[in-house]
């Protein structure tokens, strides 16, 4: 689902806005209980109307190979993953496509946000956790034998992969979640998106973590 709010600015609008809602209501109410209805009726049908827009936009396309290359015999690879960035199967997966000697990684870890706190833009603590996953992330794969560097993204998968590559012009795309019904960006459709939207071959890697640790 596209999230509507995608800067610091527009979650501010919203609030304020929200507040602005709620206060009219309650001035209408005060004055008079029909016209305090009349007014949240209205202001309700402009919310939802907004609202519906904001998931019916279409995600503007954009090609990988947009991105100015960089030499020919590199191979670049982008991992978006969150909370099993650490996975066991990831990792091997990323130390497969990385055994040519010429090849750069970019793990990329969205910081995920409550509603609350990302209205309020408040995300550093969502920024500190997924740093420190995508620090354990990176060490486990110098273990491996793959130097990969690392950047916490947007908390829009998505839009995490849009903006890596407008730097990072990745050869492949490889995009790691939970299982089937235990993963917010299956049940969004995060990687059929992807594939739809971003033109280069995109992995998919399950990492069931509770497996791991049983």
């Amino acid at each position: 689902m596209p999230n509507p709010l995608r800067s610091e600015g527009e979650a501010f609008r919203f609030l304020l806005g929200a507040v602005v809602y709620f206060a009219a209501i309650a001035i209408a109410g005060v004055i008079n209980e029909w016209a305090g209805l009349v007014v949240f009726i209205v202001l309700t049908a402009v919310v939802v109307a907004w609202w519906w827009r904001a998931q019916k936009r279409e995600p503007r396309p954009i090609e990988a190979l947009a991105v100015p290359p960089g030499p020919g015999d590199e191979r670049r690879i982008l991992v978006i993953a969150n909370e099993t960035v650490g996975g066991a199967p990831l990792l091997e997966r990323i130390s497969e496509l990385a055994s040519d000697a010429n090849a750069r990684v970019l793990v990329v870890t969205p910081a995920l946000n409550s509603p609350l706190r990302h209205l309020a833009s408040d995300e550093d603590a969502a920024r500190a956790a997924a740093q420190d996953r995508l620090d354990r992330s990176l060490a486990a794969l110098a273990t491996n034998g793959v130097h990969a560097r690392g950047q916490v993204g947007d908390g829009d998968p998505l839009q995490a992969i849009e903006d890596a590559l407008r730097t990072f012009g990745a050869d492949e795309i490889v995009i790691s979640t939970h299982p089937e019904g235990r993963s917010n960006w299956l049940e969004h459709g995060v990687v059929e998106n992807a594939r739809e939207r971003f033109a280069v071959p995109i992995h998919h890697v399950v990492v069931d973590l509770s497996a791991e640790s049983g």
